[in-house]
């Protein structure tokens, strides 16, 4: 029997059907510190347990699957961390993105019912899933400590592809955190900024404003972005890793209310989990898409066609497309004519 003729067997499928216990694993790694104990010399089966505080045998399995996922190399009796591990899975560097990498976790049991979430009728369905009148200051902290932990690694790359010198205030919509204006404002002095809202969010954004002395440079407004009025003394608008969350008519509408807020030769960036034109993956925008239904919302996942449509029908000249973070991330750029 050739390749090509190859009866299917099952073994993809039951690689998917078990892809929880993958995230269980890395989940587990990460909150034992496995990787930061392996950068800092326990890299050893009989090391690793002393540091982590468990059984050799369960420091043995966890390992052993570690390596076969190939987040850590094996050479005889020693482990090493891969270079994104390195990278972003040791604790104490400022790349560290652990929490991140648990965010989803609090969710892990909600998304086992995912079933009865696709049943939801649209009259039951909010525009904004996730924050319903439960959503407080502290599940805001939480929740931003998450997103703190990655954005600011996207602020930095975002403000390497794009220059923002001789500009003169960003409004940043959903900003959360601060991180695309923090770093703004560090980079460009002179540059100001405000980021947009809700109540519960803002309160944590001045912390991290604070935190990063930048509370002068940059304003945090309680600001519901799809309804509220927006800033009209901005010549840079961002919109970032929230595209998801909302649905094609909301999408189309805040880049409409975006052109008609910014300053002639204003810019606007949309950066979003968007799926190829054709609209078959990558699958990371796809699951984010997906992750809606779980959170009763209104939002799925948007293509990059969606999205340059919507800045066509806005108004928005010298459009494009450019990848941000690969098989992630997209960023959609247009212009207001002066």
């Amino acid at each position: 029997m050739t390749e090509s003729t190859k009866r299917p067997d099952t073994v993809r499928l039951q690689r998917i059907a078990k892809g929880f216990w993958e995230s269980a694993a890395f989940m587990s790694a990460v909150e034992l510190g496995v990787f930061t104990a392996i950068a800092n010399g326990s890299n050893t089966i009989e090391s690793a347990a002393a540091a982590l505080k468990i059984e050799p045998v369960n420091a043995e399995r966890l390992l052993t699957v570690l390596t076969a996922m190939e987040l850590i190399t094996r050479n005889d009796e020693q482990f090493s961390n891969t270079a994104d591990v390195d990278r972003f899975l040791v604790e104490g560097k400022p790349t560290y993105a652990g929490p991140w990498m648990l965010f989803s976790k609090p969710r892990w049991e909600t998304w086992g019912n995912l079933t009865e979430h696709l049943k939801v009728p649209a009259a039951e369905q909010r525009v904004l899933g996730m924050y319903d009148d439960t959503f407080t200051v502290e599940r805001a902290r939480e929740y931003h400590e998450a997103t703190y932990s990655i954005g600011m690694g996207a602020a930095r790359r975002f403000h390497r592809q794009v220059d923002l010198s001789g500009r003169t205030k960003i409004m940043d919509l959903g900003g959360g955190s601060g991180c695309y204006c923090i770093i703004g404002a560090q980079q460009h002095p002179g540059l100001r900024a405000e980021v947009l809202d809700l109540p519960p969010v803002v309160v944590v954004t001045r912390e991290y404003l604070k935190d990063n002395g930048v509370e002068n440079e940059v304003i945090a407004t309680a600001c519901d972005f799809t309804r509220d009025a927006l800033p009209q003394d901005a010549d840079v608008a961002i919109m970032a890793s929230n595209l998801p969350q909302y649905s094609r008519p909301i999408i189309a509408d805040v880049v409409q209310r975006v052109y008609n807020a910014l300053l002639p030769g204003g810019e606007f960036h949309l950066i979003g989990e968007m799926l190829d034109a054709d609209g078959c993956g990558p699958i990371a925008p796809a699951l984010w898409g997906l992750s809606e239904a779980v959170s009763h919302s209104t939002g799925l996942a948007h293509s990059v066609s969606d999205c340059a449509d919507y800045f066509t029908a806005a108004g928005f000249k010298q459009i494009q497309i450019d990848e941000f973070i690969p098989d992630t991330l997209t960023r959609i750029s247009g212009t207001k004519p002066d």
